[in-house]
């Protein structure tokens, strides 16, 4: 896909001029120009940033039938769920083609000793889940809490947090977010 090109479709197709993404985005004007002219090729979290400048999410802008016509998909089988996760953490996203995305739902699959990375997560959202089965170590801020499977959690996101399971045992997550990030 070109990336520079469907940014630019997008952005003329709500109506946004440059200068304006650039403000809303918090980035400079040359940098929305040189995306689409495709003279820089921007990170995932770069595009992210920018993409919040419209709304649009990831899955959104790389989704080829954005803004055409279709009727909206309801169900979605366990081979239509878009694996997001990174290493061996699987996050299924549920809704992939749901237009203008306002949660972001995931169920998550953590093998025994796997966690989301060594880096604290952060990012400006409310975050939601519950432990299908097995255990997980969440840690917010300083805080470390072991859930087992029926156990819940809701947090701020602004907090920095990961997940860890030390256990022997897989463990499932049906998780949300909102408003989206992916």
């Amino acid at each position: 896909m070109d990336v520079g090109a469907r940014l630019k479709s997008i952005r003329l197709l709500k109506k946004i001029s440059q200068r304006e993404l650039a403000k809303r985005a918090g980035v400079t004007n040359s940098t929305i120009s040189m995306i689409e002219k495709n003279s820089v090729s921007p990170s995932i979290s770069s595009l992210k940033k920018v993409l919040n400048g419209i709304p649009i999410s990831l899955v959104e802008f790389f989704n080829e039938d954005y803004n055409s016509e279709q009727t909206q998909q309801v169900v979605y089988n366990e081979d239509e769920l878009m694996d997001i996760g990174s290493g061996d953490v699987q996050m299924n996203l549920v809704g992939k083609s749901f237009p203008r995305r306002q949660m972001t739902f995931l169920v998550e699959t953590y093998p025994p000793n796997a966690d989301t990375g060594t880096e604290m997560l952060q990012n400006d959202a409310e975050e939601g889940g519950y432990i299908v089965e097995g255990q997980i170590e969440l840690t917010v801020g300083s805080d470390v809490y072991i859930l087992k499977a029926n156990d819940s959690y809701y947090f701020d996101n602004n907090k920095p947090h990961r997940f860890r399971n030390p256990f022997n045992e897989v463990c499932k997550i049906a998780s949300a977010t909102t408003p989206a990030n992916f």
